[in-house]
């Protein structure tokens, strides 16, 4: 399941921005600042339920479910057969599903994990950073930013390109699952 509503809120943001809540502008900005937040941190960060996910048996006692945090896990199927929790299985909100009695096959496609996961409000550090990075894009004016005619140059504005705060970086960090697929 994907997730597309923005991580904070457009009234927010206009009162920054000074415009109306309902600006085609400010709402593609959060929405690109939203994008650019789940996409960094590899997860939803809004509320999903019941996410019905195929998992690899890793023939370990414990896996990575790939989305936290987790709410509730609603139903685990191992080839088919359902699993009970609390006597087969356990979970942690971490996104830890560990197997109690044995280990976990080691075979692709075996487990069926139907669960909720993410925040039902958004933490106000995740909307503050989303906030900021909006404000940025809004305010940036793409066209052309120099020009060269033989030897002179001439500059037209700020860049299109929107960097990153350090603040940003510490809640991507703060919040980003790290699953083994990337360093």
């Amino acid at each position: 399941m994907v997730a597309t509503d923005p991580l904070a809120d457009p009234a927010e943001l206009a009162v920054w921005l000074g415009v109306p809540e309902t600006d085609p502008k400010l709402l593609a900005a959060l929405n690109a600042a939203s994008r650019r937040f789940r996409g960094a941190v590899r997860h939803p960060v809004s509320l999903v339920s019941g996410d019905t996910v195929v998992l690899d048996g890793t023939g370990a006692h414990s896996l990575l479910l790939p989305a936290a945090p987790v709410v509730s896990v609603e139903s685990v199927e191992l080839e088919g057969a359902a699993l009970t929790a609390g006597t087969d299985y356990d979970w942690s909100a971490d996104g830890y599903l560990r197997r109690l009695t044995t280990t976990w096959p080691d075979r692709l496609r075996c487990l069926h994990v139907t669960y909720t996961h993410g925040y039902a409000l958004i933490p106000e550090d995740i909307k503050e950073v989303v906030i900021d990075q909006a404000r940025a894009m809004y305010r940036v004016q793409p066209g052309v930013q120099t020009m060269q005619v033989g030897g002179q140059s001439i500059g037209f504005g700020a860049q299109a390109s929107i960097g990153v705060t350090a603040q940003w970086s510490a809640m991507v960090e703060k919040y980003r699952l790290n699953r083994g697929d990337r360093p």
